[in-house]
């Protein structure tokens, strides 16, 4: 299983590298499964989600949007078994989970990531982990998913992602907001800027930065 769980997104070369090593070959012409489920929730201007499309289109890639909380299963899994690499985009990560077990994505993505690279970003990285216990910002406001809320995640790594330390947007994210979780959890969590990832192949975790990012426990 190979993955590449950033803040946000492919944001310079050292994460685009690796993002090549992963796929195993230049980015031109790979297929890509873009999913913006998570960002369907949030309202004004979404340039974040542009610029990711626009940074994937620059790269190369052949992009299919793929949004699993509008399509029938039997029309989604085609399009993911279609693609080389899934970029599940951020937003809202409580509305993202909820489709991420309500459509079966999550049930379907051991198998998928068996031959595939999982790209997250954000809410996309953190529904990885085994619950989105630490979402909490007012983008990740649990009272917007209708329905009981479940924390629980996917479970794909045995850590957390904390993404957009230092951020502008999110400015109670700081290593020491952080580290304060930790202490107070005892998990391990990966606290990320927007310039680092955390990569994980086939168990092996590895850190790729331009930035700052911190281990806790």
């Amino acid at each position: 299983m190979k993955l590449l769980l950033t803040s946000g997104g492919l944001e310079n070369e050292s994460i685009q590298q690796a993002l090549r090593n992963l796929v195993g070959r230049p980015l031109e012409g790979v297929n890509l499964a873009f999913i913006p489920t998570a960002s369907n929730l949030e309202s004004g201007d979404k340039w974040w989600l542009i610029g990711d499309l626009n940074a994937c289109k620059k790269l190369g890639f052949n992009i299919d949007i793929v949004d699993v909380s509008a399509l029938p299963r039997e029309v989604w899994q085609k399009r993911l078994e279609d693609a080389e690499a899934i970029f599940v985009e951020g937003g809202n990560t409580f509305h993202l989970m909820h489709w991420v077990r309500a459509s079966g994505l999550q049930e379907a993505l051991p198998q998928l990531l068996k031959t595939r690279v999982y790209i997250g970003v954000s809410a996309g990285s953190m529904i990885t982990g085994p619950s989105i216990r630490f979402a909490h910002s007012e983008q990740d406001d649990a009272e917007a998913v209708d329905g009981p809320i479940d924390i629980a995640a996917t479970s794909l790594v045995d850590f957390f992602i904390e993404p957009h330390i230092n951020n502008q947007y999110f400015p109670e994210l700081t290593f020491e907001y952080v580290q304060k979780e930790a202490g107070e959890t005892g998990e391990t969590i990966y606290a990320l800027d927007d310039q680092s990832a955390v990569q994980v192949v086939d168990g092996e975790v590895s850190i790729v930065s331009e930035g700052e990012w911190q281990k806790f426990n």
